[in-house]
This record gives structure tokens, sequence and C-alpha cells, in this order.
């Protein structure tokens, strides 16, 4: 029977240090041994959600939430570390050693690269191998550190430049309207174009590296997804109701948003329709449609369509997107922008971006622009709370 504890050990072992290797070494999305990976995020992520059940509004549930990422980091290294001590600890019991014994000496050995043997008589040659393999892990991680902030640095640089086009929390139709009010919208094929670029970043890191998804914005209205949804929006409305003069790079920019919406969907193992019929049905109503493009018209922009001749359109381009963006959005407690669908964690509705007025050297009385208020539902009637200070 020793032997068969022996290679029990040897199994956890291996497998433990394939999780390593998948994880942080090989840049592919996970798939196997490595999907353990994701369990970890999940239930840690799960833990802190319930915990922002506490927060009275947005702001202190992000507050709540954004330790997941850096906790799930040293989950996964605890993770690993009991992986390898019940490993080694198998071998030395295999090798005539109490079970109790082995797992001590192990746990001994992994902390201190073979120098200590509490369990018992030393085993030298697995009491090295399991300092040393934790050595490996541990130098392994210090590199890997680099790599997640290096990406996250990437994904939250052109999220922050997206708050004065797009407001806070990002809207899609803001996203126009704002070009056309301080008359920029020459400048959005440039944007779908960065977008387009991001998103295909986004779409590699966020795959690889799942982890990278815990990790939220500095700046609690801030959410790469919330913003994500914004342009792919504001792309879909350009080209539905103007798609004579939309640029090409909306059509680039909305293809690879969705693409990398549906490739972070089939990684956390969410079954997403690859071509999905452009009839179908949306969350998005008509009438909020047609509001927003009520309010490109107020604003000026050059419409070439009606609301009902350019929904057909809009809706065959978000069909693409809706369902993968609106699940991720609703797992990460993301801002509650408009047109983000609904987050069962909040208890409050979509808070409209805050437009700053639009002022002008000799101009005396503009009003300061106030925070958007936020519809918070309660039994049977509605109460105001403010939301985000900046726009």
């Amino acid at each position: 029977m020793t032997w068969i504890v022996f290679v029990l050990g040897i199994a956890v072992v291996v497998l433990t240090a394939a999780n390593v290797v998948f994880t942080m070494v090989l840049p592919r999305r996970p798939f196997g041994i490595d999907r353990l990976t994701l369990v970890i995020n999940r239930a840690v992520l799960s833990a802190f959600r319930q915990l922002s059940r506490l927060g009275s509004d947005y702001v202190a549930k992000d507050s709540m939430l954004a330790p997941a990422g850096p906790v799930a980091l040293v989950v996964q290294l605890l993770v690993w570390a009991a992986g390898f001590t019940a490993g080694f600890g198998l071998m030395i019991t295999g090798d005539h050693h109490r079970l109790g014994d082995g797992m001590l000496q192990a746990l001994a050995s992994v902390f201190t690269v073979g120098a200590s043997h509490p369990g018992g008589a030393p085993e030298t040659a697995i009491d090295v191998a399991a300092g040393s393999v934790w050595v490996v892990v541990v130098a392994l991680q210090i590199a890997y550190l680099p790599t997640l902030y290096g990406a996250f640095s990437r994904r939250e640089s052109l999220v922050a430049l997206l708050e004065s086009r797009a407001g806070l929390p990002a809207w899609g139709p803001e996203v126009l309207i704002r070009h056309q009010l301080v008359g920029i919208i020459d400048t959005l094929p440039d944007l779908y174009a960065s977008w387009e670029e991001w998103a295909a970043d986004v779409a590699e890191s966020h795959t690889t590296y799942p982890v990278l998804l815990l990790f939220r914005s500095p700046e609690a209205w801030y959410s790469w997804v919330v913003g994500l949804v914004a342009v792919l929006d504001a792309a879909a409305l350009h080209l539905a109701v103007s798609p004579g003069s939309a640029s090409s790079q909306a059509r680039l920019c909305l293809r690879m948003g969705f693409t990398a919406l549906d490739r972070i969907a089939a990684t956390l193992g969410w079954a997403v329709d690859p071509d999905p019929d452009p009839e179908a049905s949306v969350s998005l109503t008509f009438a909020e449609f047609a509001e927003a493009v009520a309010l490109l018209d107020q604003a000026g922009f050059p419409i070439e369509r009606s609301a009902e001749d350019s929904w057909p359109d809009f809706r065959g381009w978000r069909v693409n997107y809706e369902f993968a963006a609106y699940r991720l959005a609703d797992r990460l407690t993301a801002p509650p922008a408009p047109w983000s669908g609904p987050r069962q964690h909040l208890r409050t509705g979509p808070v409209a971006p805050r437009r700053p007025p639009q002022r002008r050297p000799g101009e005396d009385g503009v009003p300061k622009a106030k925070p958007s208020p936020v519809v918070v539902a309660t039994r049977g009637r509605r109460r105001r709370s403010p939301g985000p200070t900046g726009g």
C-alpha cells in the first residue's frame, strides 16, 4: 500500500505543477487542469459579492469588491502551496512514515527548502525537491505580477480617456451627443479604431489571465465592461441612423468588440451563440432606442434615417454582444449605466451620465452641473440619491 500512496503523491505534485505552468507560463485560454483558476476566481468573487451586500450604495459596494482580484491571487498561491504540501506529504508517507508526520515534514520542507524535518527522519531528496519547487513557484509569481498589472494598465488607460467622451457612467448615445456638441464628430473613426485595438488586447489578456476580470477600475464609476458596451452602442447607433456618413471603422470596432466579449464568455464557460439571428429580440426596447435617437436629433447629430427605419439595423448589431455584455456586467457588478443590463446585487436603477454645461468666456449665470440621479426602488415608492460627481 505504501507505493500506492507514494504514486498518489507524485500525481498530486504533477497536477499542481501543471496548473502552475498553465496559469503563469503558458499564455492560452484555460483548458483542463488550469480551469482550477476559474473555480478559485469564481469562489472569491462570490464571497466578495456577498460581502458587498452590506454596502448602502454603489460606491460602498465597489470599495468592498475592489480587493477581490488581489485576494484571488493570494488564494491561488495558497491552493498551490496546499497541493504541493499534500503531494510531497503523501510521498513521504509512502516511504514508511505516518500520514501526520509526512504532512508536517512536507509543510516544513516547502517553506524552509528542506532545512527542517519536524515529522521524523529526513527524506533528503523529497525534502529538497519540495523546497526547490516552491522557490520556483514564488519566482514565477513575482514575474507574473508585472504581466498582470501591465495588462491592467493598458486596459484602464483608454477607459479613463472615455470619461470626457461618454460621461460617467459611460453611455453609447452620450458618445455621439458629446462629439456633436463640441464639433468633433470627425474624430469618431479614430475613437472606433482605438477601441478595436483595445478590444483585441483585452480579448487576449483576459482570456489568458482570467483573474484580470476581478480587478476593478481605480475609480468607482469607471468600468471597462460599461465602456466597451458604450462604444459598441455608439458605433451601432451611428451605423443605424447615419449609414452614409458612418466610418468603416465603426464596423471593425463592433466586430472586434463582440468577438472579445464572446471569447471572454467562452472562457468562463458560458454558452454563446457564435452566429445569432440578426432579427432576434434584444433586451433593449424600441422605446429606449427611439428616445436616444430623439436626443441625438436635439443635439444636432446628422441623422439620415428615422428611429423606425434604423431600429432593425441597430438591433441586428446589438444581438451580437448584448447577452455576453449584460451577463458580464452583472457578474462583475459594474456601474449601473443605461443600456448595460440589470444588476442582481444593486438596489439602484441605471444612472444617467452627467454632462457638464457648455460655458464660454463672458457668459455669467451658467448653473453648475449637478450629479445625475439614481432611482432607487423601494416599497411602493421611489427615492433619489446622488450619482457620480464626475462627468
